[in-house]
């Protein structure tokens, strides 16, 4: 009797520190998966819940033409800046052939930089390679006259973006990983609880036999 006494008795000393670890781990794992919902809820969501592009139609490329070159600046070491410049792209779309034209942007940090270029390239020393980017965009809209695009149906914006930062698969895997913390937390601590349950459980049981 006294030797099965010993043994639970050092089965529970054994156990209560593995299940101590099993829901501290648990609880880390629900409070980084809290954080990290607070950050997106600040970045991504906030933008994907502001920004107003939130119809997707077909835009008609009416116009696709380079108009100047705009200035830019670029980083070459502390406190160091340094001009540069890039073709400025304008074009110009049908919005579900409905005969409204609209200025075409890359998303809405080209929509922010510039109200003019469809699409605002990383400032840097070669300009030959900003050239190029900015043309393969202008080939690639000759080429594909029909390009889907966000716009907005209020009609307050008159620029139709052509991707989004921020769209709704985005916000389903920045949501995804964290919810799977969340969920993997919340199944620790409730798996540990349901062994500690049986386990008393099964201690009754025993004394009620006994």
């Amino acid at each position: 009797m006294k030797g099965d006494l010993l043994d639970k008795k050092k089965t529970v000393t054994a156990l209560k520190p593995g299940e101590d670890r099993a829901i501290f781990l648990g609880l880390g794992m629900i409070l980084s998966s809290v954080m990290m919902y607070f950050v997106l809820g600040i970045t991504i969501l906030r933008s994907y819940a502001e920004s107003v592009w939130t119809e997707e139609g077909v835009c008609v490329v009416l116009n696709s033409t380079v108009t100047a070159d705009m200035n830019c600046s670029y980083n070459c070491g502390s406190e160091c800046w340094r001009a540069s410049k890039y073709p400025c792209l304008q074009v110009y779309v049908s919005v579900n052939n409905t005969g409204r034209v609209r200025r075409l942007s890359h998303n809405e940090e080209s929509q922010d930089t510039s109200s003019e270029c469809v699409y605002v390239p990383r400032c840097q020393k070669d300009r030959v390679a900003m050239h190029v980017i900015v043309m393969n965009i202008s080939e690639h809209l000759k080429v594909n006259q029909q390009v889907p695009c966000y716009y907005d149906p209020s009609e307050q914006q008159e620029a139709v973006l052509l991707t989004r930062l921020y769209d709704h698969r985005v916000v389903f895997h920045s949501l995804l990983w964290p919810s799977c913390m969340l969920t993997g937390g919340a199944l620790v601590i409730v798996m540990v609880k349901l062994t500690q349950y049986l386990s008393r459980l099964c201690e009754e049981i025993g004394k009620i036999k006994r």
